[in-house]
């Protein structure tokens, strides 16, 4: 579960059809190939992404930037995703699970993970950086694990108890809120959360020519700041949906590490009692539907 299913489901974003079935982090296995179809097999394991499928041919996609697409179309939102029994994808927009998962466990991987990878990218973080991340969920807690890998310390932001305790679970060096000192200066800081206000107070502890990058796909207005606040060459990006090579670099180096997910299952009939406390942020780690056929 992630949290643009949850502004999907309170109508932030707004889906081209209704009724949609929500769900972009989706594991299964393939019960029938369609007409056409031969890279998976019948009972092969595959994940569906966010990315369910984009043209081709427009100037973003052939130059390797289909995440900028403006005929793509994401899952949950413009097509049926995964909070069923069954769904239908291209084969071309899905992805073999390393066998280092179960389907719990890779869940989290399709969108907190690779849209976290796409964060640590875009935000240019260098190993051995200093890396602020701030809000502390689902994403956060596989792009630490990224970053740590690559030696650098994380400085995590965040307001929940539970959350400040995993991140130094997960070997963040300092915790704390975004309104306090931090002890030093940072190169990049990446913001979960999808509240603009935060970006003003973020530069504050940025280094002059480091990086902020927004990882959401819906954000609240960006308050009028200080220009001191950017000057200085400091950079602030937005991170939009993922590419399939985003997918398949950052799924090879989750098994490498190996990624850890933290999981907490629900049955497909409580998708809504997921919701709600995934909006409360009462979910350390990720939310999983199980589904079971009938």
């Amino acid at each position: 579960m992630c949290h643009t299913d949850l502004h999907i489901v309170e109508g932030e974003l707004a889906a081209q059809k209704y009724p949609i079935t929500p769900g972009h982090q989706i594991i299964g296995t393939v019960e029938k190939p369609g007409r056409g179809a031969d890279r998976f097999g019948p009972e092969t394991r595959v994940g569906v992404p966010w990315l369910y499928s984009t043209c081709g041919e427009c100037e973003f996609c052939r130059r390797g930037e289909e995440n900028l697409c403006p005929n793509a179309r994401f899952t949950g939102l413009h097509a049926d995703g995964g909070y069923a029994e069954y769904m239908v994808v291209g084969q071309d927009f899905a992805y073999p699970i390393p066998e280092a998962f179960s389907d719990a466990e890779a869940a989290p991987l399709l969108c907190a993970g690779i849209v976290g990878y796409r964060s640590l990218c875009k935000a240019g973080l260098q190993p051995g950086e200093r890396l602020g991340l701030v809000g502390f969920g689902a994403s956060a807690h596989i792009s630490i694990q990224v970053a740590r890998f690559w030696n650098c310390p994380v400085y995590v932001m965040t307001r929940s108890p539970a959350h400040r305790r995993h991140a130094e679970e997960l070997g963040a060096v300092w915790v704390g809120g975004l309104e306090d000192q931090l002890p030093v200066e940072l190169d990049r800081i990446i913001i979960f959360a999808p509240a603009g206000r935060l970006v003003p107070p973020a530069l504050a502890k940025i280094r002059p020519g480091g990086t902020l990058a927004l990882n959401a796909a819906y954000m609240t207005p960006i308050p009028e700041m200080d220009y001191s606040l950017i000057y200085g060459e400091r950079i602030v990006r937005s991170v939009a949906n993922a590419t399939r090579r985003d997918g398949e670099e950052f799924l090879k180096l989750a098994a490498e590490i190996p990624v850890r997910t933290e999981i907490h299952p629900y049955p497909l009939s409580a998708a809504n009692e997921a919701l709600r406390a995934l909006k409360e942020s009462e979910i350390t780690g990720a939310a999983v539907l199980e589904i079971e056929l009938q």
